[in-house]
């Protein structure tokens, strides 16, 4: 589409946490081909401190579970009709869309069909459920950005052009941490057990997985009274509700942090987390960890009739062999928390043999994500259609 003044503008929509981390690492990228470059969408706050104009908060986005967003179903097709169109406005060289696959697929598909280059950053999982969504990627999206190894060959098949970039989490950090320093850094004692507790990033996440994180901490303390247990909030909210739970649990002497949750894993030794992307952070900082998950019993149903695969974290999803205990649903209680967390914490040959694997996962990972993903959607803005 051609461009209306000199100034290039860029067209970028993330709808949650970890797409702002993603935007934020390409927009640097990019503007080291374009440095006068405008970009425009929805932006977090780590993509808006790269200068990204924000058409409205992020935040209005971030719904998970099928229940839970049928209630702002007509306020998300409203926004999305608006951002349509405030994009096709400002005439951008290409639009990139970052994960949130079922409001940005929309937006892509609609650009698209108007004439606008469209790249979208990170794959839906059409390999775990839906996978006729691939029909959908394909009338929207020009170019497919992958994170994981295998997903291009999707695509390459039903004919979407796709690029495997790597993961920028495995750029950002390091092959080996310092677990002292870490230590160190939080106030926390070297010696002796560090446990993180990790109950997501959503309201609905914490209210339905930490009182059940809690009580096994509960338990894991009968085992070892002098256990650090440390739960880094993903908010001032998320904060303030942890607090309110360990207080309604009768726990004390618990470390709860406004974020810092990459330096909370690297002073651990085991890792109780909810499912989702901090579990592949905890597979390259080389932790141990116990994932637990609960959805709402309707979501859960219906998400059990389409998935096509048997684990939900990342890990056990990308390594040849499942490493890591996954307790879902029912299975998510207590005692089965603490059996889980005790079994590392006794184990150390496991915990070594699991180390080896997520060192070679973490190599096979590091692509400099961004900067290979910026190439891509240079080639896009440079070479016409």
């Amino acid at each position: 589409m051609a461009q209306p003044s000199a100034q290039l503008v860029i067209a970028i929509v993330a709808g949650e946490t970890s797409g702002d981390i993603l935007g934020a690492g390409l927009m640097r990228a990019l503007r080291e081909y374009y440095p006068d470059a405008k970009f425009i969408g929805v932006c977090g706050p780590l993509m808006e401190a790269e200068g990204g104009e924000s058409l409205f908060p992020m935040e209005s986005l971030s719904v998970m579970g099928i229940t839970e967003v049928l209630p702002k179903l007509p306020e998300l097709f409203r926004l999305r009709r608006e951002l349509v169109d405030f994009i096709l406005a400002a005439q951008p060289a290409v639009c990139i869309t970052i994960d949130s696959p079922d409001f940005t697929l929309g937006v892509a598909q609609r650009l698209r069909r108007e004439g606008v280059r469209t790249v979208h950053y990170v794959s839906p999982s059409i390999w775990a459920w839906r996978k006729g969504r691939i029909k959908t990627i394909k009338a929207g999206v020009e170019h497919m950005l992958t994170l994981l190894p295998f997903e291009p060959d999707i695509y390459m098949q039903a004919g979407v052009p796709a690029t495997f970039v790597g993961h920028p989490l495995a750029d950002d950090i390091p092959m080996e941490v310092d677990q002292a320093q870490a230590r160190r850094a939080l106030g926390l004692a070297e010696q002796g057990r560090v446990l993180a507790v990790l109950p997501g990033s959503r309201g609905g996440e914490v209210r339905r997985l930490l009182p059940d994180f809690l009580q096994a901490v509960r338990l894991l303390k009968q085992h070892y009274p002098e256990l650090q247990v440390v739960i880094p909030a993903a908010n001032e909210l998320r904060k303030q509700e942890i607090k309110a739970g360990i207080q309604a649990a009768g726990l004390e002497n618990m470390l709860v942090l406004d974020g810092q949750s990459r330096t909370v894993m690297a002073a651990a030794d085991v890792l109780m987390m909810a499912s989702g992307t901090a579990t592949l952070e905890g597979a390259l900082y080389k932790k141990p960890m116990v994932v637990g998950y609960r959805l709402g019993p309707i979501t859960y149903w219906l998400l059990s009739l389409l998935i096509r695969v048997k684990h939900v974290s990342l890990p056990n999803l990308l390594c040849p062999t499942p490493l890591i205990p996954e307790l879902i649903q029912q299975h998510m209680t207590p005692e089965s928390l603490c059996a889980a967390v005790l079994n590392w914490f006794e184990n150390p040959a496991q915990v070594s043999a699991l180390q080896r694997s997520f060192t070679e996962l973490h190599l096979q990972l590091r692509q400099n994500a961004s900067a290979t993903a910026a190439q891509v959607v240079r080639q896009l803005i440079e070479v016409p259609q």
